[in-house]
């Protein structure tokens, strides 16, 4: 299989040599590296050429890398049930940049890219809808982003006297950011049984 992965990466490179920039194989799966000008036409050439036949979308996704001047690494998942292989194309742009939607090309990516935008932020220029999926209408941030508080900002309940779901904003008392992370165990007094083995050895 590396044999066969390590001849796809070289032909890749050797047809798109002005779109690809890096290229490895891990784990068993080719991943490369592109410029994200290029991505429409590199998936095309992934998806119709004869040696590489990728005609299945299985995911696109993202990672958040804050610390970066391109933020985001935007990663699609392709399969060729044709050749068995598998790659993984990965692009890298700045917060305001946007990403060419490939949804004319695979129709599935419609729901994809709607939820890289929903959970990171990622804007997809010539989506035919691009709104939230996973997330309420009146939600505020992305929350797969790293710099997104774990607790969120509103919270969300069943009111009985508005007979009614309220949002609210999260309020945590103090008790709930102080934590003690000694085990109960740890301290104990007592000897529990077969504690005594443990000096014997």
């Amino acid at each position: 299989m590396s044999e066969a992965l390590q001849e796809l990466a070289a032909q890749i490179e050797a047809k798109q040599p002005d779109a690809v920039s890096a290229s490895e194989i891990a784990l068993g799966e080719l991943t490369v590296t592109i410029g994200a000008s290029d991505l429409v036409g590199f998936v095309e050439y992934l998806k119709t050429d004869r040696a590489c036949q990728f005609t299945t979308l299985v995911d696109i996704t993202a990672v958040d890398h804050p610390e970066r001047e391109k933020r985001f690494d935007v990663v699609y998942h392709f399969l060729s049930m044709y050749r068995n292989h598998r790659i993984r194309v990965r692009i890298k742009v700045r917060e305001e940049t946007k990403v060419a939607s490939i949804t004319d090309l695979y129709p599935c990516a419609n729901w994809f890219e709607r939820e890289v935008f929903d959970m990171f932020g990622i804007l997809f220029s010539g989506h035919p809808d691009l709104r939230r999926i996973l997330t309420d209408y009146g939600f505020r941030g992305h929350p797969l982003r790293k710099d997104f508080p774990t607790t969120g900002y509103t919270e969300l309940r069943y009111d009985e006297e508005q007979k009614r779901v309220v949002y609210e904003p999260v309020k945590l008392v103090q008790e709930y950011r102080m934590f003690d992370f000694m085990s109960p165990w740890e301290g104990a007094e007592y000897i529990l049984p077969g504690d005594e083995k443990e000096g014997a050895k």
